[in-house]
């Protein structure tokens, strides 16, 4: 019997496609915060590099996060 896929993890990657596709600008402040919780959940502590992955994926989230709020990323 297939393994089912939590509803968490089917929001997380769809988020993630998006950012692949088209960077971060696409999402709302809503679904960056969101994608946060999302990524910090999900465990890679088998794996150096998808950990290290990770970490830079949440800089890089938290990075838009503080452009949006401080008003600093509006025209960009």
């Amino acid at each position: 019997m297939p393994k089912k896929i939590a509803p968490d993890d089917l929001e997380r990657v769809k988020l993630l496609n998006i950012v692949s596709k088209r960077g971060f600008k696409d999402l709302s402040l809503e679904q960056l915060k969101r994608l946060i919780i999302l990524v910090e959940k999900k465990d890679y502590s088998h794996d150096k590099k998808a950990r290290k992955s990770k970490m830079k994926l949440l800089a890089q989230i938290n990075s838009r996060i503080y452009e949006l709020e401080e008003g600093k990323g509006i025209f960009s």
